[in-house]
């Protein structure tokens, strides 16, 4: 009797026969989400508990079979779907997706990670709270993904990312123990925080299955403003009059570069982008009031005045109601879908200080034209937390395809290389997965990968959970 054989039999008696699948279309889970990678799994597990999560743990590292856990399969960066060797299990969290706790007077909310983010952001309005995060995919992505990756999205600059909206964490070590951390304290020191170890782990060390995240009033008002900006210099002194006129109402920051927009408006004509034919760059800003629609009107209006007198905005509207807002909102979370349709891109995921990006974009759209003569840029992204969606297309009339194939390495490491020399990180939200774990080699210190390594070694000793992915250890 095989290996692999006697584990299938232990899962099943585990989680029940029909919760084990190894034949049939397995693409859901086998294939990431941009379809740049097709694996073969040995089974995919789909766990309805904690306990049988630890139990499948126990049996894949008794086996010494590996293990890919997975949420919504919503990563850009190649991290949670199996290599081509058949020998993987995909454990996936879908099913435990129940809201164990809502605590109004602690403002927490506690959920299983397979939560679907939208569904959290519901269950929070319906009781009164705001769950601030907010990304595009935010309609299948799960909570347990989001803290894998440490995911941003759009009120970073207000909220802060992922790591800073969970207080605790339940997580099934590679042992198959259970860390039970789901405290909803603000202040615990006693050693070191092993929440923020899992979070943004990629699944490497453990497995995230349930988590305690914060909650916020919801504001009394939301507006949303549409800016043409000159150059991505007075974008970025835009940002700073809208600290200074709306201070922590400033929930989101966003810039759009001229052909990303020209994208949007000719893949999707229904939609009626403004502004972006007379300018390089457009913002969308939005400002969350604690007081009155009025007040945040009053914000806005003199930010904007003020942005027109010294010149870093040239024109600008502000929407009428929650419908304009919603539209303007659209067209920003449109761009990679249009993107996807122009065609095979190059995604870069990249921070840089703020005060550095308008010189980091100068100097590297320049490096980029030089090398590979009309190449097109798709440069947008979270200005606010100085994160840019730095995206490289094929130039007009070739063949998308071949250009990924011929220049993918090339772009990879001029952008990278130039990233690295404006201080930066070339991965700010999606993660490094299986897509960037080589080129982490190159621009991660020495010290941070051996400390790295170290952490692995000691928390998964086997290298079972999510080999290959991160780190090469």
């Amino acid at each position: 009797m095989s290996k692999h054989f006697e584990l299938l039999q232990a899962l099943r008696e585990i989680t029940g026969p029909s919760q084990i699948l190894t034949d049939g279309d397995l693409s859901a889970w086998e294939q990431d989400w941009r379809k740049r990678s097709r694996g073969k799994a040995l089974a995919v597990v789909r766990p309805g508990s904690t306990a049988e999560v630890a139990a499948v743990v126990k049996a894949c590292a008794a086996a010494g079979v590996s293990i890919v856990t997975q949420g919504g399969n919503t990563g850009l960066v190649v991290g949670s779907t199996p290599d081509a060797s058949g020998q993987q299990v995909v454990l996936s969290l879908q099913r435990m997706n129940a809201v164990r706790a809502l605590d109004a007077a602690n403002l927490t909310l506690t959920v299983e990670a397979g939560c679907i983010l939208q569904s959290l952001q519901e269950t929070a309005e319906k009781a009164g709270f705001l769950f601030p995060l907010s990304l595009a995919a935010e309609g299948s992505c799960t909570i347990g993904g989001n803290l894998a990756t440490n995911a941003g999205g759009t009120q970073v600059v207000r909220y802060g990312n992922a790591r800073d909206l969970c207080l605790g964490l339940e997580v099934v070590t590679a042992q198959g123990e259970v860390w039970h951390g789901l405290s909803g304290l603000r202040k615990d020191n006693t050693g070191y925080d092993l929440r923020d170890l899992f979070v943004g782990s990629e699944g490497t060390l453990g497995i995230i299955t349930a988590a305690t995240l914060k909650l916020y009033p919801q504001p009394a008002a939301r507006l949303t403003a549409w800016a043409a900006v000159p150059s991505m210099q007075d974008a970025v002194a835009l940002l700073g009059l809208a600290h200074q006129h709306l201070g922590a109402g400033l929930t989101g920051f966003e810039v759009m570069g001229q052909f990303a927009l020209s994208l949007v408006a000719s893949h999707f004509p229904q939609q009626r982008v403004p502004l972006y034919q007379e300018t390089p760059f457009c913002v969308l800003l939005e400002n969350s009031d604690t007081e009155s629609e009025a007040h945040a009107r009053t914000q806005f209006e003199r930010l904007l005045e003020t942005a027109l007198e010294q010149g870093c905005v040239t024109d600008a509207v502000v929407a009428e109601n929650l419908a304009q807002a919603h539209q303007l909102w659209h067209i920003r979370e449109s761009i990679p879908l249009a993107q996807a349709e122009e065609g095979l891109n190059i995604k870069h995921d990249i921070s840089i200080a703020v005060s550095r990006i308008p010189e980091f974009v100068r100097a590297t759209d320049a490096l980029l034209e030089q090398n590979i003569p009309g190449v097109r840029l798709v440069n947008f992204g979270h200005l606010g937390d100085g994160n840019l969606h730095y995206n490289v297309q094929a130039p007009a009339g070739g063949d998308a395809r071949a250009f990924l194939r011929d220049h993918e390495e090339q772009v990879n490491t001029l952008v990278f290389d130039s990233v690295q020399t404006f201080g930066g990180s070339i991965s700010a939200e999606h993660g490094v997965g299986s897509l960037k774990v080589d080129k982490l080699e190159h621009h991660k210190s020495p010290v941070a990968l051996g400390m790295m390594r170290a952490i692995k070694r000691a928390l998964d000793p086997h290298n079972l959970m999510n080999p290959g992915r991160v780190l090469r250890v």
